[in-house]
């Protein structure tokens, strides 16, 4: 938590334009108080934000992100994009917490465009905790070189994401109780350690390797794995012609 009292959090809303955006002006019409330092960005539906977004905020110091759209079953277009936006902002949260970032971060809300009241007082709790929570990286104890090697990781896997979000994340059935459970299931884990935590891992491996050659031990330390699991990895990467080991040296490197 800062020791900061005068801390304000830098914090980015990314809304939907036909019920969050909606309940904002609202807000704004009937004067109901909420944080100045939240600064608001409309897009046509929550589905369109995207974690290259949200990973440009944090990467340029914003302390929160939170995305906005419509109830569940009640978007505007018949493809229901918000339940394509929870999907993703679930995923990205698991990853934030992965990272050692604190998830609480990355919010998702639902406001309709006569909720004016319910935006500010999500605005102001979520300012709250924010608060508590102190500026990004510091308050998880994590220096700013750090926190800038997570996220440049994360972002070299988002395509990847993507597609896994697409291929082996999808909920068959769209309303609120299907979607909650599986993204609290057992099998969302397993699958999120194996797909995504695997290719997570590579990328920093990969990362650390492009500013110079190291051993296996030397990437267990940095990363906090087990030179098994470093040896697991460097195995997959070289077989995908990502890396290789220089026999003399001993030393792992860039292919």
């Amino acid at each position: 938590m800062s020791a900061d009292h005068n801390f304000q959090p830098k914090i980015i809303g990314i809304i939907c334009n036909w019920c969050c955006y909606g309940g904002a002006d609202l807000c704004g019409v009937s004067r109901f108080q909420y944080p100045p330092h939240i600064r608001l960005i409309r897009v046509m539906c929550s589905a369109r934000v995207d974690m290259f977004h949200i990973l440009r905020a944090f990467e340029n110091g914003q302390d929160g992100v939170f995305v906005g759209g419509c109830h569940l079953c009640d978007c505007h277009y018949v493809t229901n994009g918000n339940f394509n936006a929870y999907s993703m902002v679930q995923v990205f949260r698991k990853i934030l917490k992965h990272n050692g970032i604190h998830q609480e971060r990355l919010r998702i809300e639902w406001v309709s465009a006569g909720e004016g009241i319910r935006f500010a007082n999500f605005m102001n709790e979520y300012s709250a905790e924010l608060t508590k929570l102190g500026p990004i990286g510091k308050s998880e104890g994590i220096d700013h070189e750090t926190l800038a090697f997570k996220l440049e990781a994360i972002k070299r896997i988002v395509p990847f994401i993507k597609l896994v979000l697409t291929q082996r994340l999808q909920v068959t059935e769209r309303s609120e109780e299907a979607y909650h459970k599986f993204f609290h299931s057992e099998e969302f884990e397993r699958l999120f350690e194996e797909i995504i935590l695997d290719k997570l891992t590579q990328s920093q491996i990969t990362l650390l390797l492009q500013k110079k050659n190291l051993s296996t031990g030397e990437i267990a330390n940095l990363l906090g794995l087990t030179p098994s699991e470093v040896a697991k990895h460097m195995n997959n990467s070289s077989k995908q012609g990502l890396v290789k080991y220089d026999v003399e040296s001993k030393l792992y490197a860039i292919a």
